[in-house]
């Protein structure tokens, strides 16, 4: 059976579970496993670059941002910025009485914001790495790159999450195995393709 869109995939969960009165949860299952996926897929293909102006110590990160990969002052000398724990950050700065204003050279995450160190003396473009989130399926948006690539993945984790609400123990380590493969597939493939010198694709946004 083909699983190339949202119907089809909720069909397939509905066919592997054997299961005809699911129609109303299914969509939780699917959701339940992108949460999931969020957390432990990290591909090539979810890379993105993002750039904005700094003039103090805070930074928004972007709403789809999942996990940095790099922060560089983009003024062409590749300056980048070295990541360190909030509390790091306060030692440095009280060591340093405050710290002044200068280039930055540290960062941490603080919530949904990133906090510079020294506090920057003008204004400098950053320019950040991360990945991004993967777009969540829906009855308007049927497919992504993920559910392209990789359906297993989508299939397996969302039936690893039915089996909670099923009352199926037995199944859950069966769906955790295969989802388990899946994601490991994926997350292999990225780390050979990073470093096999295949050219990366990344968009551009303001933060």
């Amino acid at each position: 059976m083909s699983i190339t869109t949202y119907s089809e995939l909720k069909a397939a969960i509905a066919n592997f579970l054997n299961r005809d009165d699911l129609t109303a949860v299914i969509p939780t299952f699917i959701s339940l496993a992108e949460a999931q996926i969020q957390r432990d897929v990290r591909s090539n293909k979810m890379m993105a670059r993002s750039q904005a102006q700094i003039e103090t110590r805070y930074l928004d990160l972007p709403a789809d941002w999942v996990e940095t990969i790099r922060l560089h002052v983009a003024d062409g000398t590749g300056h980048r910025l070295e990541l360190t724990s909030l509390d790091d950050m306060l030692q440095e700065r009280a060591s340093n009485n405050g710290g002044g204003a200068g280039r930055p050279s540290l960062y941490a995450h603080i919530g949904t914001s990133i906090e510079v160190y020294p506090e920057p003396a003008t204004t400098y473009d950053l320019e950040l790495m991360y990945y991004q989130k993967i777009a969540a399926l829906s009855d308007s948006n049927t497919s992504n790159w993920l559910l392209a690539d990789a359906p297993d993945v989508y299939l397996y984790g969302a039936l690893m999450q039915s089996a909670p609400y099923l009352v199926d123990d037995a199944r859950i380590q069966v769906w955790a195995q295969l989802y388990g493969n899946a994601t490991a597939s994926i997350n292999t493939r990225a780390e050979e393709a990073r470093f096999s010198g295949t050219g990366l694709r990344m968009r551009i946004r303001s933060f």
